[in-house]
């Protein structure tokens, strides 16, 4: 029965989510070229505020758990698990205040209204995995921009999404390259559950009456740790430590 109804309200959802992505287009867009960097930021803010509205079609609830004060004008590194690309909009919007930036696959800088337009121009950056040299490269210049302008980059270290919500092992190459080259960056521990159920039947139809959360752990200081290694390590302990499987 949740499965038969979830077909009609997915096609709803997908009315909803394509509008809004092709109506914040041309906001962004404007944004950007008229007014600059700052009134962008508010647009995609607010693109993923309504994102978020349209999963509530589908049930879709969000809990944010964050009992720490992170401190604005300074770097963050997010590190989280990867469920869905779902993910996304809740860490832009609860961190909006700190300017989130992405390390995304470079196919996703083409085709997709909005979406593309940000990753491209927002301050993201787009890797090709296939170019693993190449991508350090590139990772090492966003842990500047990162570094330069304060802002919250987010990480997911597992590569790709969970499908059924049970956690990867931590490709540490990445986040490596992060830690080192943002220095004075607050690492903040991320855990997401519950986002793989909005894609639990696939594609189409989506999943419904998924609640999602955040749970953000105690931040730890990037440069109070020698062994660069031992603090992913632990990272990764307290990430892992919060899902549900």
């Amino acid at each position: 029965m949740t499965k038969l109804l979830a077909y009609p309200l997915t096609v709803l959802y997908f009315i909803c989510f394509g509008l809004t992505l092709v109506v914040f287009h041309p906001i962004q867009w404007f944004c950007k070229n008229v007014f600059g960097y700052q009134a962008h930021k508010i647009s995609v803010d607010w693109l993923q505020f309504f994102i978020m509205r349209c999963l509530n079609v589908l049930g879709t609830t969000f809990s944010f758990t964050n009992p720490y004060n992170i401190e604005k004008g300074i770097p963050l590194i997010l590190v989280a698990n990867h469920q869905s690309m779902y993910d996304i909009p809740p860490l832009i919007w609860y961190f909006r205040k700190h300017h989130v930036k992405f390390i995304s696959k470079k196919e996703l800088g083409k085709g997709i209204p909005s979406v593309s337009y940000n990753l491209r121009h927002g301050g993201s950056v787009l890797i090709d995995r296939k170019k693993p040299v190449e991508s350090i490269k590139a990772i090492e210049a966003f842990a500047e921009r990162v570094q330069k302008n304060n802002w919250a980059a987010v990480i997911f270290p597992e590569g790709t999404r969970s499908r059924n919500g049970h956690p990867k092992p931590f490709k540490t190459k990445g986040l490596l390259t992060m830690v080192k080259h943002v220095p004075n960056a607050l690492v903040v521990p991320i855990t997401i559950n519950n986002s793989w159920k909005t894609l639990r039947y696939g594609k189409f139809p989506m999943g419904i009456g998924a609640h999602i959360t955040f749970r953000v752990h105690k931040p730890l200081q990037a440069n109070h740790y020698e062994d660069k290694i031992e603090l992913i390590s632990l990272i990764e302990a307290q990430v892992k430590s919060s899902i549900d499987t």
